[in-house]
C-alpha cells in the first residue's frame, strides 16, 4: 500500500469518526453540555500529552506557550474551538444534530469567503458563486423557519476563526492543540469543582473517552493532509457533516422540513461547484509547476 492510499484511508477514518461522534455524545445527554466540554478538554490534554511523551517531543509544549504573543494566538484559537465543541454538544443534546451538519457543510465555503478579505486570497468566479448561492440558502432556511440557523452560523464562524487562528501559528498540529486544551484547562478545572458532580462508572467511562474520540481523528488528518491531494482533503471531508447529517434525520428522526430540503440542496449544489473549481486549480498549479520544472531542465 501506497503512502497516498493510506493517507486516503487516514482521512476516510477521521471524517467517519466526527460524522459518527453525534451518536457517540447523544449518549451523554443527561450531562450538562458545559460539563461535558470540560472533561473533552481535559481528557484531550491528557490524551495528546501522551502522544506527545511517547513520540518524545513533550519538552516543545512548555516552548510553544514560552513567547507571549504565539501564547495569545494559541489561547485565542483554543477559546475559538472550544465554542465550536460547545454548540456542537449543545446541538445534538437539544435535538438540532442537523443544523450542526449544515454548519459544517458551511464552514468551508465561509471559510473561502474570509480567506479572500483576511488574506487576498483569489476566488474564481465559479467559487465566489457557490459563496453567494450558500448565503442565499441560509436566507431561504431563515425565512422558511422563521428563525436564523444560529447554531449552524456559529459551529461555521467558530471553526472558521479557529482556521484563522492555525494558520498564523508555526506549529506541528499536536503541538497546537495540546497546547490549546492546555491554556483551556484551568477553566475546566474549575467548572468542574464548582459543579461537584459524581457520575456512574458507566457516565464517567463514556466521557473518559472524549479524549481518544477528539484526538484520534485530529492526529489521522493530520497524518493524511500530508500524504494526499488536497482536492482529495476537500472532497473527502464532506463525508463528515454527510454522516452527521444521517444521523440527525435516520437515526435521531429530526423533522427535514421541505424548506431545509431546499436550503441543503443550494448548500450540495455550491460544495459541488467550488469542489469542481478547486480541483481545476490545483490541477493547473500542477501543470505549472510540472512545466516550470520541465523548462528549468532544458536550461540545464
Amino acid at each position: 500500500m501506497t503512502d497516498a492510499h493510506r493517507g486516503v484511508l487516514s482521512m476516510v477514518a477521521a471524517c467517519t469518526i466526527w460524522g459518527l461522534s453525534p451518536l457517540y455524545y447523544h449518549n451523554l445527554d443527561h450531562v450538562p453540555a458545559a460539563e461535558v466540554l470540560a472533561h473533552r478538554t481535559l481528557w484531550s490534554l491528557a490524551f495528546f500529552a501522551m502522544v506527545l511523551f511517547v513520540q518524545g517531543r513533550i519538552r516543545e509544549l512548555p516552548r510553544s506557550v514560552a513567547r507571549p504573543r504565539q501564547a495569545g494566538r494559541i489561547l485565542a484559537a483554543g477559546l475559538c474551538i472550544g465554542c465550536n465543541w460547545f454548540g456542537f454538544i449543545y446541538a445534538i443534546h437539544n435535538g438540532y444534530a442537523l443544523e450542526a451538519s449544515l454548519g459544517y457543510y458551511i464552514f468551508p465555503l465561509l471559510a473561502v469567503l474570509l480567506g479572500r478579505f483576511l488574506f487576498a486570497e483569489w476566488l474564481s468566479t465559479l467559487q465566489w458563486f457557490a459563496v453567494a448561492l450558500a448565503g442565499v440558502a441560509v436566507v431561504t432556511l431563515t425565512i422558511g423557519l422563521g428563525v436564523p440557523p444560529w447554531i449552524a452560523l456559529m459551529l461555521a464562524s467558530t471553526f472558521a476563526g479557529y482556521g484563522i487562528f492555525k494558520k498564523r501559528l508555526d506549529l506541528p498540529p499536536v503541538v497546537s492543540v495540546t497546547a490549546e486544551v492546555m491554556l483551556l484547562s484551568p477553566i475546566a478545572i474549575t467548572f468542574l469543582a464548582l459543579q461537584g458532580h459524581v457520575w456512574t462508572a458507566g457516565t464517567f467511562i463514556l466521557l473518559a473517552l472524549s479524549g481518544p474520540i477528539t484526538a484520534a481523528p485530529l492526529i489521522l488528518f493530520s497524518y493524511a493532509s500530508r500524504r494526499v491531494r488536497l482536492s482529495t482533503v476537500g472532497i473527502v471531508q464532506y463525508l463528515n457533516p454527510t454522516l452527521q447529517f444521517l444521523c440527525a434525520v435516520m437515526v435521531f428522526a429530526e423533522p427535514f422540513t421541505p424548506w431545509h430540503q431546499i436550503a441543503f440542496a443550494m448548500i450540495w449544489t455550491a460544495l459541488a461547484l467550488y469542489s469542481v473549481s478547486a480541483f481545476g486549480q490545483e490541477r493547473a498549479l500542477r501543470r505549472a509547476s510540472s512545466s516550470a520544472a520541465l523548462s528549468g531542465t532544458a536550461r540545464m
